[in-house]
């Protein structure tokens, strides 16, 4: 049954908290068992009203097991005997179910934990391929609500444990006051669960459809505010508001309809229990000496019957949670994934340089986005890369900073195999600037440290002075300690290219990487950021990205890639001599930049 499929795919989330599980089943039997007691007694209270000799004789085991047990008590002291005992046992009851609620509501809160903090550790340990091929709104709604629904489904589950102990006790209770006629209305609920299965059989699909349309309207919200900048350009705000509405009107249907569904369950419960009671009531007084059992065996039945339509809910909103939970198991499942394995040797500092020796890289199966390619990326000299879009220029950085493997071939650092390099040592040498900043929603202090974590305060403030940012941070509203929004949207672009390029100071790496990190900015922030990567460029291996060619006229090596491949190697001066695509383009862009003067 599906409703098992989902128990079997959240059991691994449980973990070392396995033992949970017994524990909580022992405290719903003995809780339960305490109600059946309670219940029991007023077996005795019953009889005992307006009584003053011994109980009548029932003829069941049980009833006049309990009808008989406060006969040793003077009949003037047994109503307020039998009244605490009573309340003894709710007591004890409550108490244990208290104590039940607060271990599962601990469980609760270690499993969400666990499960959040491994949904992350998934995405930062996952091959790189899949993060950009995964929309970031379904790796949103993973965290922030499918997680949320997989732990909604597993608190689910333990309270269907929980009512199925307390079903056992009342089951057993109910054989024991009569079997024939816990039999019939066993027979009478089977028929009331099947009628409800059918009515609710769709929930799954529901349940399935409310999750595609949740995914849809998360990813209007976050086009709508990454884009929001677009859309006021454009005057597109009548029409994002047409299609946020009308997504969110998608949602509220399938919620509608689940709810509906959902809703079905209480009612036909409700009014078919009424009907079993009322024909039990009427077809089992057989005087006075019955009346205390069959009044105790509708009072269990009556505790019973909202029991057995919470368990059958239950199963109702597993199945309504089946999609989610199974999406949320498919992301952490990490057998149908790529991972890249850190070596074990660590990286001290680049003594010869990068050499590609014939790589081949796909991202899949059907073109290669580098092919065959050879090339020396001499240390302590600057490299830049050139060509057109397309050339393989990007994939040639994340293959250096190790997001990818080659296909084919292989990478090495002086002499060892890139990939025999620990990760973290490589990387920790290695800063990127790029023309596309990320800034943390944190303070500028923290987003510069983010480079290094261990920086001083006099670290930081060298890197923001080197990196020409110093003087406007001083002038922000906090200083070092101005937050500056999401996206760093308090700054501005060439503010917050400064700030990426402190953080690149800060990390003092051996292998600093540009990737055309002044091309959006104007000619002051420009010439501000080029003069500070002129001084963090000395003495370090350097890979830029170029452009604009007129940045690259005094590097030491340009490798010129097309369609994936090495086509040309030299000094700007050989290739230009050489006349080939070097020369084509770089006398292309010339010719532009003359005609926009």
């Amino acid at each position: 049954m599906r409703e098992f499929s989902v128990v079997g795919m959240l059991f691994p989330l449980l973990g070392s908290y396995r033992w949970i599980i017994p524990v909580i089943i022992i405290l719903g039997v003995l809780s339960s068992f305490a109600e059946g007691i309670g219940i029991g007694l007023f077996i005795p209270l019953l009889n005992n009203i307006g009584q003053s000799r011994q109980a009548p004789v029932a003829g069941n085991w049980l009833i006049d097991s309990f009808g008989q047990l406060f006969n040793d008590i003077p009949p003037d002291q047994r109503l307020t005997i039998i009244s605490v005992a009573i309340l003894g046992s709710v007591l004890i009851r409550n108490v244990l179910f208290f104590s039940n609620y607060v271990l599962f509501s601990w469980l609760n809160a270690q499993v969400g934990h666990k499960l959040w903090c491994d949904i992350f550790e998934q995405l930062l340990t996952v091959g790189y391929r899949f993060i950009e091929q995964s929309k970031t709104s379904n790796l949103l709604n993973a965290i922030n609500h499918k997680s949320w629904r997989a732990i909604d489904a597993l608190s689910i589950i333990v309270r269907a444990i929980i009512i199925t102990c307390t079903l056992i006790v009342y089951a057993a209770l109910l054989i024991l006051l009569s079997w024939k006629l816990t039999l019939l209305v066993a027979g009478a609920m089977v028929v009331i669960s099947i009628i409800v299965r059918i009515l609710t059989r769709s929930t799954e699909r529901h349940g399935a459809r409310v999750t595609q349309t949740y995914e849809k309207l998360t990813d209007r919200m976050i086009e709508g505010i990454e884009g929001m900048h677009v859309v006021r350009k454009f005057g597109r705000e009548q029409y994002e508001q047409n299609r946020f509405a009308q997504t969110s009107n998608e949602v509220n249907k399938a919620l509608v309809k689940l709810g509906i569904i959902s809703g079905t369950i209480s009612p036909i419960y409700e009014i078919l229990a009424a009907v079993l009671l009322v024909f039990i009531l009427f077809s089992t007084l057989q005087g006075a000496a019955h009346l205390p059992g069959v009044l105790v065996f509708i009072f269990v039945l009556y505790r019973l019957q909202p029991m057995v339509k919470e368990l059958d809910s239950c199963r109702v909103r597993l199945l309504s949670l089946a999609t989610p939970v199974q999406e949320v198991m498919e992301l952490l499942n990490r057998h149908d994934k790529t991972y890249l394995v850190s070596g074990s040797q660590p990286f001290r500092k680049l003594q010869q340089g990068i050499y590609f020796d014939h790589v081949t890289f796909q991202y899949d199966a059907d073109s290669s986005a580098m092919d065959d390619v050879s090339l020396l990326i001499p240390a302590g000299k600057t490299t830049a890369l050139v060509g057109p879009s397309g050339a393989g220029k990007s994939t040639l950085i994340k293959l250096v900073l190790r997001l990818y493997d080659p296909t084919h071939g292989a990478i090495y650092v002086d002499d060892c195999n890139l990939r025999d390099l620990d990760l973290a040592s490589w990387r920790q040498r290695i800063a990127v600037v790029s023309q596309e900043v990320y800034v943390f929603d944190t303070t500028v202090r923290e987003n510069i440290a983010y480079g290094n974590l261990d920086a001083t305060e006099a670290d930081i403030i060298e890197a923001a002075k080197l990196a020409e940012a110093h003087n406007f941070i001083c002038k922000l509203p906090q200083g070092y300690d101005t937050r500056v929004g999401s996206r760093g949207i308090r700054l501005s672009g060439g503010e917050r290219q400064r700030l990426a390029l402190a953080r690149a100071i800060v990390r003092k790496p051996d292998i600093l990487i540009l990737d055309e990190a002044t091309n959006a900015l104007d000619s002051a922030s420009e010439h501000l950021i080029q003069r500070a990567l002129e001084t963090l460029s000395q003495n370090r291996t350097v890979i830029v990205i170029a452009h604009r060619f007129s940045t690259i006229e005094s590097v030491d090596h340009i490798v010129v890639l097309e369609d994936g491949g090495v086509r040309e190697q030299g000094n700007i001066g050989y290739l230009l001599q050489l006349n080939g695509l070097f020369a084509k383009l770089y006398k292309l862009q010339n010719r532009t930049s003359a005609l926009c003067i």
